[in-house]
C-alpha cells in the first residue's frame, strides 16, 4: 500500500538550504508533508537564509514565499516540536518515511539511543520501531568517534545514513545544483520520483 504522507523535520545542523528544497520538491511531487522544526533549526534557518519564523503559528508561505502555491498549501500540515499529541508521534498513523534534513550530531545521538525529548526524537522512534524509513541528512565535519558510533547504531536500528556530500560528476554550475543533488538522492531513498540531475551513465 502505498502512503502518501511524509515526515519532514529540521533541527539545528547547517545545511537549511537542503531541508528547503526538499520540502518543494516533495510538495511539487504530490505528497503530504507533516512538518517540524526544532527551535535551533529556526535560528539555523535565520542565520542561513534570512528566514525568520514564528513557531507557534507558522505557515508555508513562511518557508517557500511566493513558491507556496494553493495546492502545496493544502498538502502541508505543521507540526510544534514538543506536540506529543501529533499523529506522527504514534505508530498508528500512516506515513511513507521520514526525513531528519538537517539533522544535528546532538538528534543523531537522541535517534540512536531511543529518546523522545521532542516530537522530533519521538516520530524518527516510530518510524524505526515500525520498520518504516527513516533518513538521516547530517552535515557536519570532522566527525568524532562518539558521532560515528551513534551514526552506526542508527544505521543497525534500520535508519538510512545519507550525509549532505554532493557529488560533482553532474557537472556543477551553481550551488542550487550542489543543493539538488543531495535532494535528489533523498528523494530516491523515498521513491520520490524526481528530475533533479542527470545520473551517471545517462546521455
Amino acid at each position: 500500500m502505498a502512503i502518501n504522507d511524509l515526515v519532514l523535520a529540521m533541527t539545528g545542523a547547517s545545511g537549511a538550504p537542503y531541508a528547503l528544497r526538499l520540502l518543494e520538491v516533495l510538495l511539487r511531487a504530490g505528497r503530504t508533508v507533516h512538518f517540524t522544526i526544532s527551535p535551533a533549526g529556526a535560528e539555523v534557518l535565520l542565520h542561513e537564509m534570512d528566514v525568520r519564523l514564528n513557531l507557534a503559528r507558522l505557515q508555508l508561505r513562511d518557508l517557500l514565499g511566493s513558491r507556496a502555491d494553493g495546492t502545496a498549501l493544502a498538502q502541508f500540515q505543521y507540526h510544534g516540536h514538543q506536540d506529543f499529541g501529533s499523529g506522527i508521534a504514534s505508530g498508528s498513523f500512516l506515513t511513507g518515511g521520514m526525513v531528519i534534513c538537517p539533522a544535528s550530531m546532538g538528534t543523531v545521538a537522541a535517534v540512536a539511543h531511543g529518546l523522545s525529548q521532542n516530537l522530533i526524537h519521538r516520530a524518527a522512534d516510530v518510524h524505526l520501531k515500525e520498520r518504516r524509513k527513516l533518513i538521516l541528512v547530517p552535515r557536519e565535519t570532522p566527525l568524532s568517534l562518539v558521532q560515528l558510533d551513534n551514526m552506526r547504531r542508527c544505521c543497525e536500528a534500520g535508519a538510512v545514513v545519507l550525509p549532505a556530500m554532493p557529488g560533482f560528476y553532474h557537472r556543477v554550475e551553481s550551488i542550487r545544483d550542489l543543493v539538488d543533488f543531495v535532494v535528489a538522492r533523498i528523494c530516491d531513498q523515498l521513491g520520490v520520483e524526481h528530475s533533479l540531475m542527470h545520473r551517471w551513465g545517462e546521455g
